[in-house]
């Protein structure tokens, strides 16, 4: 016999402000990476001649870029977010 805990009917576990902040700082790092594409900043100069491998590691340097600007506060998005999160998991 399969415990309650294990069913598709209970409910879904409390999850930590914590969590909850990484969530929307992540989210902000993802949108703020894909505004920092469509500036043009993953586009290589084609001074470097570094090929492939620098057109494939501008997009891990751009994610890691938004990343650093999302936890420093980025645009102020995923405040908002976890807000919005914090809220919802008070109603439940």
């Amino acid at each position: 016999m399969i415990p309650d805990t294990f069913t598709s009917q209970s409910p879904a576990l409390p999850q930590t402000k914590d969590s909850l902040r990484n969530a929307a700082v992540e989210l902000e790092a993802n949108f703020l990476a894909e505004m920092l594409r469509a500036a043009g900043l993953s586009r290589t100069s084609g001074s470097s001649a570094g090929g492939v491998g620098e057109d494939q590691f501008s997009s891990f340097l751009v994610i890691e870029q938004a990343r650093l600007m999302a936890q420093a506060g980025g645009i102020g998005l995923a405040e908002v977010l976890f807000d919005a999160l914090v809220e919802r998991a008070h109603d439940k």
